[in-house]
């Protein structure tokens, strides 16, 4: 079949179809200016629903049938119970007992206690993923096994998806750590405490139907409540929705590696030295270990200097909560949390604030936190000369990690990427990036082991640090002495049918993946 495609602003070759739906090529940033209204679920009456409040049903089984799972319909969940999510693959368990095919799983990410429902895939069950995905599910996209077309958002970009009506949500099956009947919910409490539920507004407020599933029921009212039961249409209890060990998974200890040291070390410098760190500014960091090291040292610049962030947007950790409770932060406004100590806090601490990306990333707002960041730390599996940068693909091709809220925070005032300058002796500053997330004009500095280099369109960071000390080079020397030591890499071979989609922030197409050759 003959897919027809343009060139983009971005000069990437993408098409003008994907899942038979018509789609925009990206146009630059912030060319793209949406019109209309935003979309909106059927009228709902409270007459249809228990006087008493009580929307407790039998089992997910019955919820399901309650809510009319039929062929085609897209079923969202989210991802605060990490790796530890016991849900998510419950629903497409149910579903395939059922008999139907054909789902759109929208997640906000995928894990690999995931993993298992390739065999709903393979059976056409599921027909496509709508979502970040990684491991071995983002394989077998790239193996162009799957039936549909991948489709990958931003945190914020999915929102935008379910604003626009470009992703109408069936069923919304919403996994919290303590609710009551009449759907309520939180993230706190209970032996499945994820701290807080982000992700989950825009699905609870745009979703034709809405589940509730907790294993800690309580009393009316679950107070605070991130997820409002006005909005929910059932609630199941169930013996356990996490494992606890796995919900906190994933780094959140500082890194050991003396080249990470290093480069966190010479981030934390260059902040400093280009005065970008100061007094009453934000920031955003990631859990990685590289990120958690670098806040440790930023900390101590902070206390010699006796400054304090106005606050710090979480993925928080207990890195950022001990700056909190020491006095070098204000408040954390926190959509997702990454370990126990975050949990505690959120809990006790009045200034450690829910705050969902629906707010923090929502590009149909009037206005929202990225460009609100002064500091903003993220990573990226490839950057070019160009500066523009890759986060869902490896320098192999395969498609193995999510976008996360990554684009989102390429909006802030100044975006930093430390990174290795190579991994695995594979080269991470490239000719042309894999596969375009993120455009160049958007990052501001790459730091390495080796040297730190700026973007040229910031010549005023270039002039801040001019005599400071900081081992500055071009993108060009970096890349050129990682190919020294490491040889030049292979570039993967592609054939021509697109696996994936990649989205931009505004809902146009910025990239795509095509499937992997065979070796």
């Amino acid at each position: 079949m003959t897919i027809n495609t343009v060139i983009n602003a971005a000069g990437r070759s993408v098409p003008l179809e994907i899942n038979g739906q018509p789609v925009i090529p990206y146009k630059g940033v912030g060319q793209h200016r949406p019109t209309g209204r935003k979309y909106s679920p059927p009228v709902p009456t409270c007459s249809d629903y228990p006087d008493d409040g009580n929307k407790v049903v039998g089992s997910l089984e019955e919820a399901l049938r309650k809510c009319g799972l039929i062929d085609g319909m897209t079923i969202s969940t989210h991802h605060h119970l990490r790796d530890g999510d016991l849900v998510s693959n419950k629903v497409f368990d149910l579903a395939s007992s059922i008999g139907v095919k054909d789902l759109v799983w929208f997640p906000s990410a995928s894990f690999p206690c995931n993993d298992p429902l390739i065999k709903y895939l393979d059976d056409r069950t599921i027909n496509r993923i709508e979502g970040s995905m990684n491991g071995l599910l983002g394989q077998y996209v790239s193996e162009g096994r799957m039936k549909g077309t991948a489709v990958l958002r931003s945190h914020g970009g999915r929102v935008q998806a379910i604003q626009d009506g470009e992703v109408k949500i069936d069923i919304a099956v919403m996994a919290a750590p303590t609710a009551d009947a009449f759907g309520n919910a939180r993230g706190t409490g209970g032996s499945s405490a994820c701290g807080v539920l982000g992700y989950a507004k825009a699905d609870y407020m745009y979703a034709e139907k809405v589940i509730v599933v907790t294993d800690n029921l309580i009393d009316f009212p679950c107070f605070p409540m991130e997820i409002e039961g006005n909005y929910v249409d059932y609630v199941v209890v169930v013996d356990k929705i996490g494992i606890p060990e796995k919900i906190m998974s994933g780094t959140t200890q500082v890194t050991k590696s003396p080249d990470r040291l290093l480069i966190a070390e010479l981030t934390a410098s260059f902040l400093e030295k280009s005065g970008i760190l100061k007094d009453g500014v934000t920031i955003q960091e990631g859990a990685g270990g590289t990120s958690l090291a670098i806040a440790m040292f930023v900390q101590e610049i902070l206390k010699n200097k006796g400054w304090k962030f106005k606050f710090g947007f979480g993925g928080s950790t207990h890195h950022m909560v001990k700056m909190l409770e020491e006095g070098q932060m204000g408040f954390i406004l926190d959509a997702q949390i990454f370990d126990p100590e975050a949990i505690r806090s959120i809990e006790t601490n009045i200034r450690h604030v829910p705050y969902p990306v629906f707010n923090a990333y929502n590009y149909h707002s009037k206005g929202n936190l990225n460009s609100m960041m002064d500091i903003m730390i993220l990573g990226a599996t490839e950057v070019d000369l160009n500066f523009n940068g890759n986060v869902v693909t490896h320098s192999d091709g395969y498609l193995l990690h999510g976008i996360g809220g990554w684009q989102n925070c390429l909006h802030a005032r100044n975006v930093i990427l430390p990174l290795p300058l190579f991994r695995d002796r594979i080269p991470v500053i490239v000719d042309e990036v894999t596969t375009l997330c993120g455009p160049g004009e958007l990052i501001d500095v790459i730091v390495t082991e080796r040297g730190i280099a700026i973007n040229p369109l910031r010549q005023d960071l270039i002039e801040s640090v001019k005599g400071s000390g900081l081992p500055l080079k071009t993108i060009r020397e970096l890349k050129d002495e990682a190919e020294r030591i490491c040889g030049k890499p292979q570039k993967p071979q592609f054939e021509e049918k697109i696996v994936a989609a990649i989205k931009w922030v505004d809902g146009t197409i910025i990239d795509v993946v095509r499937k992997l050759k065979s070796q």
